[in-house]
């Protein structure tokens, strides 16, 4: 099959390029010893989380309950729930994935932390937690210091827990800028010094667990953390090249559309809010919603459900109808959520066709 055969909106991946961005990432965290436990949430793909597994990662990273179920299926051997979970049926599911993976969840109280104590003492399985610090963006998360001294012990003397360290996301710090570097700065004091009380207190972390795609390649740099989760890095989009942390020809997946309308000022994609993510590019005032690779210069301003609205620039190429052209995504991982199918190509020919199991697993 050729990608010309491919029926569109097609999600298509380079697998030369995501091969080297998956193995350059396993080498960086080689070489500073950190432990890499990729997040799924791009992918959302069993047989790449497999990918990752060999390469090195010590496990892998996920959101949901249904996620793990699914990331099972991969053959990891220990499986992150980077999310507090609530609910009985969800805590039910986590208690079925202990039974056959080394289970670690992320957390930031005891309200969370109770539950899953009772549910993993009924289901006869130890459950390790990381306890979840807000270092800046203010999600979730205690805040450094007394207040994670304070959870940390509460934690720890709950049945069917065993505490292992902590974790943190650093949404907020976009890029290593000056203001960037500043942020990187103070996380790592309030890291620095957070671990020494915990020590004093008698709890030494086992795994300081952080970090994200656009501050990758300076995690070595962050004092205290031995554990990376970045998700995007395995295919790249527009805002990780605006983030420092990749470069353009970095990008291994694309969006395969058809021009289905033409006018003198504009044509339409037939691929809208269904195939593409609402996300804008990080720290931008301008309405786009991803680069059209074949015509430089255009403006994908606009989206219904099936339709992707291109604004031609003075110098845009003219398309005709039943052009195909291909659409560089701001956020690649939100549009992998909308596609049942993505395709790997070498070059012109499609080799890998990949269910998206991961995707809608809201629960």
């Amino acid at each position: 099959m050729r990608i010309s055969d491919l029926d569109t909106p097609a999600i298509i991946i380079d697998l030369d390029q995501m091969d080297r961005n998956l193995t350059k990432v396993a080498d960086y965290a080689r070489k500073h010893n950190l432990r890499l436990r990729p997040h799924t949430k791009t992918h959302k793909i069993p047989a790449l989380g497999r990918r990752q597994v060999d390469l090195g990662a010590v496990g892998l990273s996920v959101a949901k309950s249904t996620e793990a179920e699914v990331m099972l299926k991969s053959g990891t051997p220990d499986i992150l729930v980077a999310y507090p979970v609530i609910g009985a049926k969800k805590l039910a599911r986590l208690t079925e994935v202990a039974k056959k993976a080394n289970l670690t969840v992320s957390l930031d109280s005891l309200a969370a932390a109770k539950p899953l104590s009772d549910a993993a003492v009924a289901a006869g399985v130890q459950i390790g937690i990381l306890t979840e610090m807000d270092v800046g963006l203010h999600r979730v998360g205690v805040q450094p210091g007394e207040d994670t001294l304070a959870l940390v012990r509460a934690v720890s003397a709950l049945l069917g827990l065993k505490w292992r360290g902590l974790a943190f996301y650093p949404g907020h710090i976009k890029d290593f800028s000056e203001k960037g570097k500043e942020d990187v700065a103070a996380l790592g004091a309030a890291l620095t010094s957070t671990v020494a009380l915990l020590k004093s207190n008698g709890f030494s972390p086992e795994v300081v667990s952080g970090g994200s795609t656009p501050l990758l390649w300076v995690s070595h740099l962050i004092p205290e953390v031995n554990e990376i989760r970045p998700g995007t890095y395995i295919f790249n989009d527009r805002n990780t090249i605006l983030s420092g942390a990749c470069s353009r020809d970095e990008c291994a997946a694309t969006i395969l559309t058809t021009v289905v309308s033409v006018a003198p000022w504009r044509f339409i994609i037939d691929g809208g809010s269904k195939t593409f993510s609402s996300d804008r590019l990080s720290g931008s005032s301008e309405v786009t919603f991803g680069e059209v690779l074949e015509a430089p210069g255009a403006l994908f301003h606009k989206m219904n459900e099936e339709h992707g609205f291109i604004e031609l620039a003075g110098d845009s190429a003219k398309l005709s109808v039943g052009d195909r052209v291909r659409v560089l995504p701001n956020h690649i991982c939100v549009a992998m959520n909308l596609h049942e199918q993505v395709y790997g190509v070498r070059g012109d020919e499609v080799v890998e066709t990949w269910t998206v199991e991961g995707r809608g697993k809201l629960q």
